[in-house]
């Protein structure tokens, strides 16, 4: 990894006079394998390197940036990045608050987030993974009619973003993950349902995990109807709930609040949750898939409370978010790889856990419903006004316990009744891969549309 850096740092000095400079220069090996019917359908071994460049350059009005990137770290490739984002940064808008990051004192935390088993293990033991995923689903239950696709992939990535301003930071991590899709029928249809399993390496996978949560949601939801409507408790299983706080995630950009785009605007200090709510965004918990010790913008990363016990604490910003609302930068930029640009963005949000395991939520909650996958999302949730409206698939709960599968069902309600209306948080945090860990999830005042 040291030599990535050396490698970044090596290409400051291009910059010109009166120019700032920042290089984002990333390498990495990802592996894909899919089965399907006993067989290896798609398997896949890709090595990529990238650098992506921005050059500043100050003007009456404020900075320009102009920004290029190349997918290889030849010279030539390289070179011309560095001549198109000087060229770039001449056709870009002035603006007073651009600028790039600059060291602010805080120390980046260690994080071992690379495990050497994804490049020891043999390609043998992953496609043996994925056709023995797919070979436990099948026979695991007689409904199980099919198997859409089982798949292993995995990854060791390493990047460096270096700058004139001071900036030096570098990262090595390392994903592996099982999932598979089991098709399950009986007289009334199929039902379909997705397991999976990540870790650092693949020693770190189950398969019985994977290929059990599969056939479970599967054959569960057979003979599942349309219910009747009614306004209650709905339960989210900690995928969906994962999906809810990073909706919320992006509500409590400081990007999205200075330019008035999130229904937190202006609420700072306020109630906007229930009691139960802690949320907390720590990119320094290694736990964390998405863990990383510095940001998008090279600074450290750090444990920022966003919620604490229902109360709005703050926002998350980055350099140029933070100088529109005259706050630092709480390190918390992101971007879409070396192309990007960087924005403020949760990055790792957790849920300070609460006392119950799912099975007694279950039984607290009485009636209502529980959520177990999420449909028309991208388009039923607005984080600008708050509405929420999506398409749901899950099981009744009657008495405390699982009832009868429930399809063709959609959800209602606003960001924020939701959040003020939480009831209980699970104990059962599952470490998902994106920006959210979560876990079991009760919201009360739910309108449930069915027949």
């Amino acid at each position: 990894m040291s030599d990535l850096l050396d490698t970044a740092q090596r290409l400051l000095e291009r910059v010109g006079a009166s120019e700032e400079m920042e290089v984002f220069v990333s390498r990495g090996v990802e592996t894909e394998v899919q089965a399907y019917d006993g067989e290896i359908e798609n398997l896949s071994n890709s090595a990529s390197a990238e650098i992506g460049v921005r050059i500043l350059v100050d003007g009456p009005q404020g900075a320009r940036v102009g920004s290029a990137y190349a997918g290889s770290l030849d010279e030539a490739a390289i070179a011309e990045a560095i001549a198109s984002a000087r060229d770039n940064a001449h056709f870009a808008t002035e603006d007073e608050f651009v600028a790039f990051a600059r060291p602010d004192g805080v120390d980046p935390v260690a994080l071992s987030l690379s495990d050497p088993g994804v490049s020891t293990t043999p390609m043998e033991r992953k496609v043996a993974l994925a056709l023995e995923l797919e070979a436990m689903v099948r026979r695991g239950d007689p409904r199980i009619r099919q198997v859409d696709a089982a798949n292993y992939s995995d990854y060791v990535s390493h990047a460096a973003i270096v700058s004139t301003t001071g900036i030096s930071s570098s990262l090595e991590r390392s994903g592996a993950f099982v999932s598979v899709e089991a098709i399950a029928a009986d007289e009334h249809g199929d039902q379909t349902g997705w397991g999976l399993s990540v870790g650092r390496s693949p020693e770190q996978l189950s398969l019985e995990l994977a290929a059990g949560d599969a056939i479970r949601r599967a054959t569960r939801m057979l003979g599942a109807v349309k219910p009747a409507s009614f306004k209650g408790v709905a339960v989210f299983d900690p995928r969906t709930a994962a999906t809810l706080w990073s909706i919320m995630g992006s509500a409590l950009s400081g990007d999205a609040v200075v330019r008035g785009r999130s229904f937190f605007a202006g609420r700072l200090g306020e109630m906007v949750a229930s009691p139960q709510v802690t949320l907390i965004d720590d990119p320094t918990d290694a736990r964390h898939f998405a863990a990383s010790p510095f940001d998008a913008e090279g600074l450290a990363s750090r444990r920022n409370e966003l919620i604490t016990q229902g109360r709005l604490r703050q926002f998350v910003y980055d350099t140029v978010s933070g100088r529109r609302a005259g706050v630092a930068s709480t390190g918390s930029a992101v971007r879409a790889g070396v192309s990007g640009s960087p924005s403020a963005g949760c990055r790792a949000l957790q849920l300070v856990p609460g006392d119950q395991d799912q099975d007694a939520i279950f039984r607290l909650v009485g009636d209502g419903v529980f959520v177990e996958s999420l449909t028309g999302v991208h388009s039923g949730v607005n984080p600008i006004s708050g509405d929420f409206s999506v398409g749901i698939t899950g099981l009744m709960i009657r008495d405390g316990v699982l009832a009868e599968p429930v399809r063709e069902v959609t959800i209602a309600s606003t960001l924020q009744r939701m959040l003020l209306d939480v009831l209980m948080v699970g104990n059962d945090v599952q470490w998902l891969p994106g920006t959210a860990a979560a876990q079991t999830l009760a919201i009360d005042g739910v309108a449930l549309s069915g027949r």
